[in-house]
């Protein structure tokens, strides 16, 4: 209210309304500087946490771009910066972590992001297993007591939520007394329970104690000095020299269910076939040896065969073909293999094996070169072996007569069109270039890549073998190297019951330790086809 002095009124009660109303008035346009400031200061905050969630979004979007990064690195870079599959999974273990330190990261900063992720790992965790035990803990309120009336409060339902925890490895020691009766009227007349038998004599461990090392050792790949050191956390002194010997005593007692594991695999028709290298610790020259692993293989599953998956290796001092030749001396049948020269010589001396060849070798040769760049040769080439492929996909699980009938209906006018193709692609190439080696390495196996076109039972390629490589080659990184040949037979035997179980479903662990029980019991050597690890799952689903 702008008033000239000289205008004021002289009534008093006039002059006390005028002051009243710019008193308010004042305190208005107070009240109003006042919102304006703290709005001011809201979006001045506003801001900065605009900024600094930007400044967040922005390190972790740079966090998430170096994984991804590294994962095309993994995988397209050059070959000396990939890994192989085994590699691979580690290295994809480091990156999970480092997206679940962003995650969590995340998390304290967006209370709502936070209980969306909740929610979602709630919804998709993975059931527990029934035989667990479950520890129940009730977390009950400060308080039941009616806030209200204080009257006292009962249950009207709960929230349950579960975890799963683990208990350290508890070792025991099983103490055993046989107590000892004499008769007080007959002189000399004592009776005694009789000592039970055990795996070593006089030895410290329990049947299940040497299965868990076994199991450590063959299946999780957990050296006997990783074990010892484990071992010793506990307090408890067992020199590495010590479990080799309850290993080696295990691998003997063993031996006679390995050895009709492997004949009941050489008495199949069809049979995969694979070798990898073993070193072998040679003190003579003070370093290693190469020996070889040859491991043959059964997996009629997707032909629709009922005898159940199984791998049985064998340790040999060498590749050669006179090793082939003694490993499958008593096999008759169709030989699924790579392109390796030995089989070769072996099917040349017998007329009773067929060669059926891999094509995944094919197209792997063809792929190599595709990874280098323009290769329109061996792109068309992987194109083609696709369509095979794609075929094969279409009759997994059907009986062999309707495999072969499709085959000759859809696969075999590809296959003679691959072969035409690669034949007046060869004539176009310089001899001495690498993809006229690989298409001269395609046609001089031709006979055993078509036979799938004769066997419904046949394979496309030799992947349930080379499946089995895997194991021992992680061993092989671990261990580095078996310690002889008798270490390296010890390997093969057991190696070959621990991947056994895994394709019969067996839990690796219960089978060792009930069949070294029972072995050691006196189990009849007549009935050790029941010990086999598909005979044993059978019997204890």
């Amino acid at each position: 209210m702008d008033v000239a002095l000289d205008n004021l009124p002289d009534d008093v009660e006039t002059l006390r309304a005028m002051l009243l109303a710019e008193r308010a008035r004042t305190a208005q346009l107070i009240e109003e500087t006042l919102a304006e400031r703290v709005q001011i200061a809201a979006a001045s905050s506003h801001i900065a946490a605009l900024e600094a969630q930007v400044e967040m979004l922005s390190s972790q979007a740079a966090r998430y771009e170096h994984i991804i990064a590294q994962l095309r690195r993994l995988q397209f870079g050059k070959r000396s910066e990939q890994m192989d599959k085994d590699q691979l999974q580690l290295a994809l273990e480091d990156l999970q972590q480092g997206l679940a330190e962003i995650e969590g990261e995340e998390e304290k900063a967006d209370d709502e992001l936070k209980a969306h992720r909740t929610r979602q790992r709630r919804e998709h965790r993975p059931s527990l297993p029934d035989h667990l035990p479950q520890v129940d803990v009730v977390i009950e309120p400060e308080t039941t007591a009616c806030p209200c009336c204080a009257g006292t409060m009962h249950v009207i339902g709960e929230d349950v939520s579960k975890r799963l925890d683990v208990v350290p490895a508890r070792y025991q020691v099983i103490v055993t007394h046989r107590p000892k009766y004499a008769c007080r009227a007959c002189e000399g007349q004592i009776v005694q329970a009789p000592a039970p038998a055990r795996l070593i004599e006089g030895g410290l461990p329990t049947e299940r104690m040497v299965a868990q090392v076994l199991v450590a050792k063959y299946a999780d790949h957990t050296p006997l000095y990783r074990q010892a050191q484990g071992l010793d956390r506990q307090g408890i002194k067992i020199d590495r020299s010590t479990l080799a010997y309850w290993v080696g005593y295990a691998a003997a007692e063993l031996k006679p269910i390995w050895t009709p594991m492997r004949q009941e695999l050489l008495a199949s028709s069809r049979l995969f076939v694979d070798e990898t290298r073993a070193p072998v610790l040679d003190p003579g020259r003070g370093r290693t040896k190469s020996g070889f692993f040859w491991a043959i293989a059964r997996d009629d599953r997707r032909c629709g065969g009922s005898d159940p998956p199984a791998v049985v290796y064998t340790y040999a001092p060498g590749r050669g073909a006179d090793h082939a030749i003694t490993l499958l001396k008593d096999f008759s049948g169709v030989l699924q293999t790579d392109g390796y020269s030995a089989y070769k010589t072996l099917a040349d001396r017998r007329q009773d094996i067929v060669l059926a060849h891999c094509w995944s070798h094919v197209r792997r040769k063809f792929f190599d070169l595709a990874k280098g760049g323009s290769a329109p040769i061996a792109n068309e080439a992987l194109a083609r072996i696709g369509q095979l492929y794609a075929i094969e996909a279409d009759i997994a699980g059907q009986d062999p007569a309707q495999r072969l009938a499709v085959r000759r209906e859809k696969a075999a006018p590809l296959i003679k069109g691959l072969k035409t193709w690669l034949e007046a692609t060869l004539h176009k190439l310089p001899g001495a270039s690498p993809m006229a080696g690989v298409i001269r390495y395609s046609l001089s196996r031709w006979d055993g890549l078509t036979w799938f076109l004769e066997d419904g039972r046949v394979e496309l390629d030799t992947n349930p073998v080379e499946r089995a490589m895997r194991p021992i080659a992680l061993n092989r990184k671990n261990a580095l190297f078996a310690g002889s040949d008798v270490g390296a037979e010890h390997w093969a035997i057991l190696a070959s019951l621990i991947e056994c179980c895994k394709l019969a479903g067996a839990n690796p662990d219960a089978y060792l330790t009930d069949v070294l029980t029972r072995l050691v019991d006196g189990h009849l050597q007549s009935r050790l086809a029941e010990l086999t690890p598909w005979a044993w799952k059978a019997a204890n689903p």
